[in-house]
């Protein structure tokens, strides 16, 4: 299954997707038709193989019950119930402009959807700030030691753009990775924490990734994000790239990174640190968030700041 998404305005557009609840349908002897989601699955498609994404889970199970005997020579039979399972499909959509700067204001009319070249109804439209359950990522290894001041000061600016109704969680990481703050409301709990981090130790980014994802799935909110923050490559994870990139595909949750990769020129990188760019890169365009590559570390709160506003001018 492929999605695209077209906007009627030469605009740049990026795009993630989760899956709302399913809900079920009961029907006896009448089925009539209902066009709930915006994606329909072709008939030969009816039963899709395992992990493979879908744009709307549609299961159908007949229930034929055996007719029963009544009196002698009297059959009764009950009519036969049909279920059917609908899931509706949620697609976040980021629209920027050529100067990379967010676009508000749009309508539904601006875009037209399509699910392998062929064009699905938009049900649902809504740009609103709804709340979001953020896990953020947090590095904390040796070499973070003198960029450790201006990533804490990133998770401060990027905390200021949060909703009330917003919930963060926080995972630090060096050797291997420590949930220290679990779902929670109050970001001033996190910046506390935060503010006693020291750096040590090697970098576990893989694994902290896999602990965050698991961590997502006791979140309150239908739409949730993750931000890491890091300056290099994995070497300390027992998890692969492969095993991280599986989890996340089958996962919703957009991941944006604050990847610190100072240049060349200032000092040589390990084969781990020069492979860390395409990482996170690779896991923003999967799930539709976004790797900021930054050399100079006083870029980092304003960056934070952008992705945080980013995520409140979300359509959906």
């Amino acid at each position: 299954m492929r999605t695209r998404i077209l906007s009627r305005i030469p605009f740049s557009v990026r795009w993630g997707m989760w899956t709302s609840l399913a809900c079920s349908v009961l029907l006896a002897a009448v089925v009539p038709a209902v066009l709930f989601a915006q994606a329909q699955s072709p008939p030969a498609a009816a039963q899709s193989k395992p992990n493979q994404p879908v744009a709307a889970n549609e299961q159908v199970a007949l229930e034929a019950r055996k007719p029963t005997t009544g009196a002698p020579g009297v059959v009764s039979s009950r009519p036969s119930n049909i279920r059917v399972d609908k899931t509706l499909v949620l697609i976040n959509v980021t629209v920027t402009d050529p100067l990379n700067r967010i676009v508000t204001g749009l309508e539904k009319e601006h875009f037209r959807l399509f699910e392998d070249k062929i064009e699905q109804q938009i049900t649902q439209f809504s740009s609103e700030d709804a709340p979001i359950s953020i896990g953020l990522v947090f590095d904390t290894s040796g070499s973070m030691g003198s960029k450790l001041q201006k990533s804490r000061q990133a998770a401060a600016e990027f905390f200021k753009t949060a909703n009330p109704a917003d919930e963060f969680f926080l995972v630090q990481f060096n050797d291997r990775p420590e949930l220290t703050v679990p779902f929670t409301t109050d970001t001033d709990r996190l910046q506390s924490t935060l503010t006693f981090t020291q750096s040590k130790g090697r970098t576990a980014l893989l694994d902290s990734v896999y602990l965050a994802m698991h961590e997502m799935k006791k979140a309150h909110n239908p739409r949730k994000a993750l931000l890491i923050i890091s300056d290099g490559g994995d070497n300390s994870s027992r998890y692969t790239e492969t095993e991280i990139k599986n989890a996340v595909r089958e996962a919703d949750v957009q991941i944006f990174a604050i990847g610190i990769f100072e240049s060349f020129a200032n000092r040589g990188r390990t084969p781990e640190e020069a492979a860390c760019p395409g990482l996170l890169n690779e896991l923003g365009e999967q799930t539709g968030g976004r790797e900021y590559a930054v050399e100079n570390v006083a870029e980092l709160p304003d960056i934070a700041a952008k992705i945080g506003v980013e995520l409140r001018n979300e359509y959906i």
